[in-house]
């Protein structure tokens, strides 16, 4: 990660206590439907814009904004985007939801989802399975497709970064119908 503040789930419980929290939830609508921290606004990381989300803060400007995600790591990418647009009073909420609900803090539950990463497997698989049954069967060219697939999941692992995911996320059947995604 980097070096951005941070905090454990169990300390922004206790600060919540004691003065309201503001928190957003930088995962996808699907996700953020499926289980969220009760107090979390969804504002997706890739429609992320620091600007607006300032702007729209109730009179709490001043005060800390905390940032949550699946386990920190898109929390820490969102925090950044604020910190370059000049926002620095950003808390990354370490290890996101997955601690939020191991800590047994209210939750909201949804309408349970198949996750990114298991709709990135199943594509990326299913591409190096046809692009190697057309090279078998077809032509041998055709196992550049799943030469391609294997060079992108590389790509993807080494800068934390998967095309694949992104457009996954825009299908329709990953969109929320609710408008949980307003900012």
């Amino acid at each position: 990660m980097s070096d951005n503040p941070t905090i454990t789930v169990q300390q922004l419980a206790e600060r919540d206590q004691q003065n309201n929290v503001e928190i957003i939830d930088v995962r996808t609508p699907m996700e953020y439907r499926e289980v969220r921290a009760a107090k979390a606004k969804n504002i997706p990381l890739d429609v992320l814009d620091p600007h607006s989300v300032m702007k729209s803060r109730n009179g709490s400007a001043n005060e800390p904004l905390y940032i949550i995600c699946k386990s920190g790591a898109r929390g820490a990418k969102a925090q950044q985007k604020f910190i370059d647009a000049g926002f620095a009073n950003t808390i990354n909420i370490e290890n996101g939801t997955e601690a939020w609900v191991s800590a047994g803090l209210p939750v909201v539950r949804g309408k349970k989802a198949m996750s990114l990463e298991r709709q990135v497997r199943i594509a990326a698989g299913f591409l190096v399975l046809v692009g190697a049954l057309l090279g078998i069967f077809v032509h041998p060219y055709f196992t550049g497709l799943s030469a391609f697939v294997g060079a992108g999941l590389m790509f993807a692992g080494i800068t934390d970064s998967c095309a694949m995911g992104m457009l996954i996320v825009k299908m329709p059947w990953n969109q929320s119908q609710d408008g949980s995604c307003s900012v």
